[in-house]
Parts: C-alpha cells; structure tokens; sequence
C-alpha cells in the first residue's frame, strides 16, 4: 500500500538516501533545515536520476526550532513519521557549553517530541500509523566524548519505548533505528564542531583526535537500505541496529555496565 511519508532531516545522509529509496513506492515529504538545502535536495534527486519520482517526492523547509514550519510540516497528512534529523556536539560532558547541551536537546529531543504531538491526533483517528525515531547505537550506551549527543539519543530510546506501549491500543506502531558508525559526513562534522568552542578555552578533558575512529566508519547504503525496508513496515521489529559489529559491541557495553568499577573504565 502506498503511504505518505514523512523525513524530518531528510535532505542529507540516512534521511535523503532513504527517501530516495521510499519515493519508488510511496509518496515522501523530504523535511529540510534550510530553503538552500530545500533547493540542494530537489537538484540531487534530478541529478541522482529520480526526477521521474518527481510526483512521489516533496521537499519541505522544517527547522525544527521554528513554530510555523513545525505547524506546517504538521499540517499535512502523514501515514508515517520518520523522527531523523539530529545534530552532534562533541567533547567532553563536562566541557561542552550548556547552550549547545540545550540546543541540542532542543533539536534532537523536544522539537520531533513536539511534532509528534501534534501529528498523532490524526493518525488516532484513522486508526493508523507509524512513527519512526532515528536514534542511534550511542542511543544504548554512552561512548565517550560523546555525551551530549548520546543523552539525547537515550531521551529518545525512553521516549519511543513509553510511545510504542501507550498507542498501541491506537493501532500507531513505533520502532527505532539505531545506525552504528557510518561515513555520511555527520560524525566528522560533529567532531569539527568541538573546536569552534574548544580552541577558545582551556578543556578539562580535551577531545583526542578522531580521526582514528574515521578510519573504522562503514559505506551507509546497508543502513539506508535497512531503512528502506523498516520505515513503511507497520509489522517491523521494534529496533533496528546495523552493522552487525554495532549490535556486538552495543550489547558487550550493556553488559559491562553491571561489572564496572565507578572509578573509570578499567
């Protein structure tokens, strides 16, 4: 059945990879921060070959921290809500300034949290729907020098498991995504953001250089195609974690956490 979609975030990384992939078989709304992303957005897809989708997809400007594009992205019918977009600070948890703690749980958390309730109320009475929360691996357990972003990403796992119990009787089906370390550009991105704030103080605890850890990012067309295939499906698993490696590593951490010392990591 073809459905209406819904990216936030979604001229860029998972979000356009996936819409792409979606528009082939449903009609997708691509959800972008800014009209120049609006307009880079429509260029790829006609560059990408998809302008024969062109009636399958519309880009839409959502800044989520805007309340008229919140109200508009809401004001439309939608079958399925993909909760996507995210933003990454990095450093410590005791360095990062407190306005970007906020803005980023202002963005990642509060803003999607807002927009979902403002779209639930239609999807109750037809008795349908789904929403779809991008979390991340960082969403089940804490790397560090990632804190910020991986707080809001564990608001996020809270949120989406209290929703999927609470709707149910709605016949509203929730899941998660959970990408592990990918090569969409985000993580390099946020680690750049570090130093916009970093090069001007004295951290307690400076960030190590991450470039190492770039080195271990994966292609993300296994995400986006797992995507492809989770975000439309009603009767999906409730989370989705991809590479396997992620879903290793994520449950050895989980783990540890009952034996650890409080002390530091051993």
């Amino acid at each position: 059945m073809k459905q209406r979609i819904l990216i936030t975030g979604g001229t860029s990384g998972f979000g356009a990879g996936a819409a792409l992939g979606l528009a082939k078989r449903h009609h997708v709304t691509v959800a972008g921060e800014t009209w120049q992303q609006v307009t880079a957005f429509r260029e790829r897809a006609d560059a990408d070959g998809a302008r024969h989708l062109r009636n399958n997809l519309d880009t839409i400007k959502l800044d989520l921290l805007n309340p008229v594009d919140i109200a508009h992205g809401a004001d439309r019918e939608i079958d399925v809500l993909v909760l996507n977009a995210a933003v990454q600070e990095a450093g410590s948890i005791v360095d990062v300034p407190m306005d970007l703690v906020r803005r980023a749980f202002d963005i990642n958390v509060f803003a999607h949290l807002e927009l979902v309730r403002r779209v639930v109320p239609q999807m109750r009475q037809r008795k349908r729907g789904r929403i779809v929360w991008v979390s991340s691996q960082a969403g089940l357990y804490a790397p560090p020098f990632l804190g910020t972003y991986a707080a809001t990403k564990h608001a996020i796992e809270a949120i989406a498991a209290v929703m999927r119990a609470e709707l149910h009787g709605s016949k509203i089906s929730v899941a998660t995504i959970n990408p592990g370390l990918y090569r969409t550009g985000f993580n390099e991105t946020g680690a750049e953001s570090y130093h916009q704030w970093a090069d001007s103080i004295e951290p307690l605890v400076p960030m190590p250089p991450a470039a190492p850890i770039f080195a271990l990012q994966h292609d993300p067309q296994s995400m986006i195609d797992a995507m492809i295939e989770v975000i439309p499906d009603g009767k999906s698993r409730y989370r989705t974690m991809e590479p396997q490696d992620a879903v290793v590593e994520t449950k050895a951490a989980q783990e540890l956490a009952w034996t650890i010392s409080s002390h530091g990591i051993p």
